[in-house]
């Protein structure tokens, strides 16, 4: 196994690398997919020095004692570093981030994000996108494959891409999602008092079902179902053939679900969009 400690801006290069696996305190990381050499570029570090580990193709960042609790040390000493990394597009990545920013781009594999309250974007992944936050943001485009999100005052912003699957899940975090889909894709959103903002294609074949206790429900999509209970809403029925599903549960969220025209592109949704 091979061990650096950093504590100054630094440069490695890597023979290969087959997963990366970093953790942040503070600061921001890069992680970029690249036909070129794995390298790591510590642009700066402040405070406890970073440690990076390379064996058997597993890359590894993090900062030095992690093992002897965040807390003990941080209120200590400033904790901060700015690391860009590049590897393989087929490499999976697994970040974990306190209040550190993240950007992931172009990586095909899996994705694996866990956040506190930093701001994460990703551009360009596929495959297997897994993002978990408390507050932190994450905004992302292009995105292709199986999505998975889950914060609990964390937003959610997603523009463009074919995904196969969306799961969400927030207390008060706002959801808004403009993507294309598959004739199978599968969209399943639930938020306590978050709002949910969607827009599909006009096409979409689903079965669609929109549920809230006490939020407002809105959808431009006709020939549904619409029930207005004592204890809830829902909007329900069938799009197309129904192949695919579309499903939104909210406790007092608002919930908003459009279709898009075939010549429009996907873009992130405004309020003026939403009216």
């Amino acid at each position: 196994m091979s061990r650096w400690t950093i504590d100054e801006p630094t440069s490695l290069d890597f023979d290969g690398v087959v997963a990366l696996k970093a953790t942040l305190i503070s600061g921001s990381i890069s992680v970029l997919a690249s036909d070129e050499k794995p390298s790591v570029h510590i642009d700066s570090v402040d405070g406890p020095p970073l440690v990076i580990t390379h064996e058997a193709g597993m890359l590894t960042i993090s900062h030095e004692r992690m093992w002897e609790g965040v807390l003990s040390w941080l209120r200590q000493q400033r904790c901060r570093a700015t690391v860009t990394v590049t590897v393989p597009r087929d490499c999976p990545v697994s970040i974990n981030l306190v209040s550190a920013d993240g950007m992931i781009t172009g990586l095909h594999s899996r994705t694996s994000i866990k956040s506190a309250a930093g701001t994460v974007t990703l551009d360009g992944v596929t495959g297997a996108i897994d993002a978990n936050t408390v507050s932190g943001a994450i905004e992302a485009q292009g995105l292709d494959g199986k999505v998975s999100f889950t914060s609990v005052s964390g937003d959610l912003s997603l523009a463009g891409g074919a995904v196969e699957s969306l799961a969400a899940r927030t207390v008060s975090g706002r959801i808004a999602a403009d993507v294309d889909l598959n004739p199978d894709s599968r969209i399943d959103v639930n938020t306590v008092s978050g709002e949910v903002v969607l827009r599909v294609p006009d096409w979409i074949s689903a079965g669609v079902s929109l549920t809230s206790a006490a939020g407002r429900i809105d959808t431009s999509f006709e020939g549904l179902d619409r029930q207005e209970r004592p204890f809830g809403r829902n909007i329900a029925g069938q799009l197309g053939d129904g192949t695919g599903r579309l499903s939104v549960n909210s406790v007092s969220g608002r919930v908003t679900v459009l279709g898009r025209p075939s010549d429009d592109a996907p873009a992130i949704s405004t309020p003026e969009m939403e009216k």
